[in-house]
């Protein structure tokens, strides 16, 4: 059984890209919440500064966005190579 790669990329970039948009917008409502956590994201995600406002949740969100997409892309023509 062979991955769709396009699928699979577009289903992780969406569901990374609404868990970092989530986790932001709750740490800018909530100050303090999830801030380890997107600390860790901005020491990965250049230019995204956690708890800076909306602009910096929105520039996270398309940062992991793009990184998921990538790395889903590359594990599922992995996968498919192995699979074979």
């Amino acid at each position: 059984m062979k991955l769709s790669i396009k699928a699979l990329a577009l289903t992780a970039a969406i569901l990374w890209s609404i868990t970092l948009l989530i986790v932001g917008a709750a740490n800018v409502m909530f100050p303090g919440y999830g801030s380890s956590f997107l600390e860790l994201m901005g020491s990965i995600y250049p230019g995204y500064q956690p708890g800076m406002g909306y602009s910096s949740v929105l520039i996270g969100a398309m940062y992991g966005f793009l990184d998921a997409a990538v790395g889903a892309a590359i594990f599922a023509w992995l996968y498919n190579c192995f699979a074979k």
